[in-house]
């Protein structure tokens, strides 16, 4: 075997590894330094979800309170219009996919607000096998499966087990049929972040993760509050109010990054969402100060 050969099947077999920076990318963005933060009015003080109208021109947002569509100006941070579609409600995660508006209580329920931006929307509710107890949140539109990824906060729908305090769920609901998929598309475990923690090479937060991932916590100490397709890479956000925290899985459900919010700017992580070029937006509820939107720039 000569020199170079040897050489050569060593770096294959290294770009293989777990903690390569091949199957580990480069984070692109800087969740510490927003480029623009848009503060937001006290009508929007527990501001939920957040997505992009259908021609990227402006962002939409719900409360948890009220059955409202605000649509806010992405370059001033205004609220230039209000769309009403049902009574008051615990509104948590809200998609715009074409011309609908889809709203998710935690609850479980999800409203279709059809042509919402028109004279006559028309709003139809659909029910769905999750509840209360699994405690919904993130709402995302995977337009390639013609899906909403659905993220819940509580139990995980298959049941209470054992293990279910060390387990979150993510479910799809067919846009075509408007049904619940059963089984989740995506699992999050306890295990699987402590694996990939232990085999990260990014640097900085590791020493947080492993406090907050600890072999002897009591519960995953991640609840999705939020969830975004990236509109280039694909890959999925997901946000954790809980313990201020950001995932980002590909489609296999892979993690490839898990980044650790400074309490200080990320308050109350809830909404998310992305712009065309890649540009996020990340949606803070108000504490003690007014609720914000941050922009971030992707650094790539």
């Amino acid at each position: 075997m000569s020199k170079l050969f040897f050489i050569t099947f060593i770096s294959i077999c290294l770009s293989f590894s777990p903690g390569n920076n091949i199957v580990h990318p480069e984070f692109s963005y800087n969740l510490n330094q927003p480029n623009a933060i848009f503060e937001m009015p006290e009508s929007l003080k527990e501001i939920s979800g957040l997505s992009f109208t259908n021609n990227n021109e402006s962002l939409a947002a719900v409360n948890d309170e009220e059955g409202i569509v605000f649509l806010i100006n992405k370059i001033t941070g205004e609220v230039e219009r209000t769309v009403e579609f049902w009574d008051e409600g615990d509104y948590e995660g809200l998609e715009i996919y074409g011309n609908d508006a889809y709203i998710i209580k935690s609850s479980g329920t999800i409203y279709q607000v059809k042509d919402f931006l028109s004279d006559n929307p028309k709003t139809n509710k659909i029910k769905s096998f999750l509840n209360k107890e699994n405690d919904v949140e993130g709402l995302a539109c995977d337009p390639a499966k013609g899906c909403l990824l659905v993220g819940c906060k509580g139990k995980i729908a298959e049941g209470e087990s054992e293990q279910s305090a060390f387990k979150k769920a993510i479910y799809e609901f067919d846009l075509a049929n408007m049904v619940m998929k059963n089984e989740p598309a995506f699992t999050l475990t306890l295990p699987d972040i402590q694996e990939y923690i232990s085999h990260m090479e990014e640097h900085g937060d590791s020493e947080k993760l492993r406090e907050v991932f600890a072999d002897d916590v009591e519960e995953l100490k991640f609840s999705p509050s939020g969830i975004a397709i990236h509109p280039i890479t694909n890959d999925i956000y997901v946000t954790s109010s809980k313990g201020k925290l950001l995932l980002v899985l590909n489609k296999n459900g892979k993690i490839l990054h898990l980044k650790k919010l400074k309490k200080k700017i990320h308050a109350q992580p809830e909404g998310i969402c992305f712009d065309a070029d890649g540009t996020l937006y990340i949606s803070n509820e108000g504490k003690k100060d007014k609720a914000v939107v941050y922009k971030f720039l992707s650094l790539n």
